[in-house]
C-alpha cells in the first residue's frame, strides 16, 4: 500500500532513530540542530524539481536561483537562528547548461548577498532532461533562541506572520498563463522572514515555531503531533487577499506559524510591527484534545481543509 509523503518520512525517522546521532538533533525540526555550548549550528536540505516546484516557461533562470535559496533558508529563520551559509547541487540537462545556468547563478548570488548568506561547496551533474537542484542551508544562533514545533502550550496563541495564500493564488495564475499578476510575481520572488526569524527567536514569550510550506492545514499538524496538543484555528481570522482555500492548503508562503504565551501576545505582535514592519496575527488557539478544529465565526465550520503533500 502506497504511503503518504509524511508517512515515508515517518518510516525514515524510525529506520534511522535507533543509529548514533553525534550531537545531531534527529528528524522532526524545519532543521537539525548542533548545540556547541552557548550557541547552535542548525542545518537543512531542499530539493527543487523542474515541472514540480518551477516551470521553466513561467520563471525566469534568475527568479529560481532566488527561489532555490529562499526555500530553504526559510527553514532556518523558522527555527530562530539566522541563515550564514549554503551548499548548492544542480544537475542540469544539455538545454539549461551555459547561459541559463550563468543566469541561474546570478539569481542566486543575488539572492545570497541580500541576505548576507555565504556559497561554501556543493556539485554540479548533468542530466537527461530536467533540472533538479538541492541546497543545504546552515544558520547559527544562541541555544537558548532555537523553536521547535515540539514546545507549544496548551492555552498558546496561535500565530502567523504576514498574509497567507499570495504564493498558491500566484501558481493557480501562472497554470492559466497568467504570468503577470501580483500574485504569480510573488510566487516566483517571495521573500523568506529570515529577519522576523531571527527577532521571534530572542523571544521567551514564542514556543513553538515553523515556516508555512505546505499550507497551515498540514503544517499546524506537525506542531501538534510533536508538541502533543491540538488546536482550534479561526478561518475568518486567517490574514488572506484570496479564497480561504489558497491560505490554508497552499504552499510557499514563506511565512511563520507560531505559538505564543496568549498573556504577552498583544504586546509581543506591537513590537513585532514596530521592529519588523511585519503584521502578527492570531488565528487560533492550541487546546489539549489531540484535534485539530475549524472554526468561523465561533462555531465550527462546514469545511474540509487539507495541505499539500508530494505524494
Amino acid at each position: 500500500m502506497k504511503k503518504s509523503e509524511f508517512g515515508f518520512i515517518g518510516d525514515i525517522a524510525t529506520m534511522f532513530g535507533s543509529l548514533p546521532h553525534h550531537g545531531f538533533e534527529p528528524i522532526g525540526d524545519d532543521c537539525t540542530v548542533l548545540s556547541m555550548g552557548d550557541e547552535a549550528l542548525v542545518m537543512t536540505t531542499d530539493m527543487l524539481i523542474e515541472d514540480v516546484h518551477f516551470l521553466r516557461f513561467a520563471s525566469s533562470a534568475e527568479e529560481v536561483g532566488h527561489k532555490s535559496l529562499m526555500v530553504n533558508i526559510s527553514d532556518v529563520a523558522a527555527m530562530g537562528a539566522k541563515p550564514v551559509a549554503t551548499l548548492l547541487s544542480i544537475a542540469l540537462p544539455e538545454s539549461a547548461q551555459g547561459e541559463w545556468a550563468e543566469r541561474f547563478m546570478r539569481g542566486y548570488h543575488e539572492a545570497s548577498q541580500r541576505e548576507g548568506v555565504a556559497l561554501v561547496g556543493g556539485d554540479t551533474t548533468a542530466s537527461k532532461d530536467k533540472i533538479a537542484i538541492n541546497v543545504v542551508a546552515i544558520g547559527r544562533a544562541p541555544m537558548k533562541n532555537i523553536k521547535r514545533r515540539s514546545e507549544a502550550k496548551v492555552g498558546d496563541v496561535v500565530a502567523v506572520t504576514g498574509k497567507l495564500g499570495i504564493s498558491s493564488k500566484g501558481l493557480v495564475d501562472i497554470m492559466f498563463g497568467d504570468l503577470n499578476t501580483a500574485a504569480a510575481k510573488h510566487h516566483r520572488l517571495g521573500q523568506a522572514r529570515t529577519t522576523e526569524g531571527a527577532w521571534l527567536g530572542a523571544r521567551s514569550e514564542v514556543h513553538a515555531m515553523m515556516d508555512i510550506s505546505d499550507g497551515i492545514a498540514s503544517d499546524i499538524k506537525h506542531i501538534m503531533e510533536l508538541s502533543k496538543v491540538g488546536a482550534e484555528i479561526h478561518i475568518d481570522k486567517i490574514p488572506t487577499d484570496y479564497d480561504i482555500r489558497f491560505a490554508t492548503t497552499g504552499g510557499e508562503d514563506y511565512e511563520l506559524l507560531l505559538t505564543v504565551d496568549a498573556n504577552r501576545f498583544d504586546s509581543l505582535a506591537e513590537e513585532f510591527s514596530i521592529a519588523t514592519e511585519t503584521t502578527l496575527t492570531k488565528i487560533g488557539t492550541i487546546t489539549e484534545s489531540n484535534t485539530l478544529s475549524w472554526l468561523e465565526n465561533g462555531a465550527p465550520a462546514d469545511i474540509e481543509l487539507k495541505g499539500f503533500t508530494h505524494f
